[in-house]
């Protein structure tokens, strides 16, 4: 029920009075109960109810004071709240920067740590986590210049760590955006210092080596705490609008290469061959000169030691080289030649024994050179009455 709806406050007011007989409540006795309770939560002493109707003296706002022991024991209980409120744990693979009212203090390895709390602030760096930024995903930032003043189409992606956290955190801003400024800053030097078709074909490895290490110079001499793990070159081809002509050019080149090797292939099989060639015919001509050198110095040997004898006895060796050479050429003649001096009108030639004999001397091995005959022969053998010889062979 309303206070000011009829017999609803019974004739009070909402402070506890008559309507119409007082003003509003004392405020001193207000203050008054409340320092009584707080007194009383402490342990301290209340100065207890001295209101109009105890007949009691009431006391000035403050009168009663705070025991010396609950201070103590608030400051003790403040004291250990806050020393417990400094203890932190820095995680594995985490660093923790320690600052002290916002200047570097030290950095805290994994474990349990403490710091003053509200005087040093703690915070915590992930240096094992492999981070990723990513180039040429933008039009603006895959386009480059090269060299040979035509544009290449890139793209790029880094991987990186953290190295050192007070560094991270202090001597850069915000270093995922200081490495993608500095990646692009690197590709596009490197890329304007080479040919395109370098880039796009053989040169693709030597790109990333070049444009990482200047990307790690420039990180260390800002001291951004980085360390690059990986670059690679995700796509390096030439703009979408020349992409047929340079898909060409690409194929042509492929051909070349292709058909350099076969060359190549040819030439390997081909060569080893013509020298084994050339090798073998020196070979062959090397023996034949050696074999000529050898029959003419023996055929000389024989002529010398048949001069020899020819001095000695002129007529004899003539005679006898004349017979040798009869029966060298005629031992290869199939006819019979038979001397009628002397022989009676009737003859038996016994023609099968002189055809197999002539048959069995033509299959015979050849005879050996006049050299070596002459060589194995000891002496010439005596000849009886030589003119005889002479004249029943005429």
């Amino acid at each position: 029920m309303a206070w000011n709806e009829p017999g609803g406050s019974g004739g009070k007011d909402p402070w506890g009075g008559r309507k119409n007989e007082q003003g509003p409540p004392d405020m001193d006795e207000v203050m008054r109960k409340l320092q009584n309770k707080f007194n009383g939560l402490f342990g301290g002493k209340g100065g207890g109810n001295n209101g109009a109707g105890d007949g009691g003296s009431s006391s000035p706002i403050g009168g009663g004071g705070m025991g010396t022991g609950s201070i103590a024991g608030i400051l003790v209980v403040a004291v250990i709240v806050w020393a417990l409120s400094g203890i932190y744990i820095v995680d594995e693979g985490t660093r923790g920067v320690v600052t002290t009212f916002g200047k570097y203090t030290d950095t805290t390895m994994p474990g349990p740590h403490w710091h003053a709390r509200f005087i040093q602030d703690v915070e915590r760096v992930n240096v094992s986590g492999v981070r990723s930024i990513e180039l040429g995903q933008r039009l603006e930032e895959s386009l480059m210049l090269t060299q040979d003043e035509n544009i290449v189409d890139v793209q790029f992606a880094v991987q990186y760590q953290v190295s050192n956290a007070r560094h991270y955190l202090h001597n850069v801003r915000s270093p995922d955006e200081t490495i993608r400024q500095v990646m692009e800053s690197a590709v596009r030097e490197v890329v304007g210092k080479s040919e395109m078709d370098f880039i796009i074909t053989a040169g693709r490895s030597e790109i990333v080596l070049r444009a990482q290490d200047l990307m790690q110079q420039t990180l260390d001499s800002y001291e951004t705490g980085l360390v690059i793990s990986q670059l690679t070159m995700q796509n390096a081809q030439a703009p979408r609008q020349v992409q047929g002509a340079f898909a060409d050019a690409v194929k042509a080149r492929e051909d070349e290469i292709r058909l350099r090797n076969e060359a190549e292939a040819y030439a390997n099989d081909l060569l080893p061959r013509a020298r084994g060639g050339a090798a073998r015919q020196i070979e062959e001509a090397s023996a034949y000169r050696e074999q000529v050198i050898a029959e003419a110095e023996g055929e000389t040997a024989r002529f010398l030691s048949v001069l020899g004898e020819y001095r000695n006895a002129p007529e004899v060796m003539r005679t006898r080289l004349y017979i040798d050479a009869m029966q060298s050429v005629l031992r290869e003649s199939s006819k019979i030649i038979v001397d009628t001096e002397g022989s009676n009108n009737m003859l038996y030639l016994p023609l099968d024994k002189l055809m197999q004999r002539d048959t069995s001397s033509r299959n015979s091995p050849a005879p050996a050179s006049s050299g070596a005959r002459e060589s194995n022969r000891q002496a010439p053998t005596p000849i009886r009455d030589d003119r005889r010889a002479i004249r029943e062979i005429r």
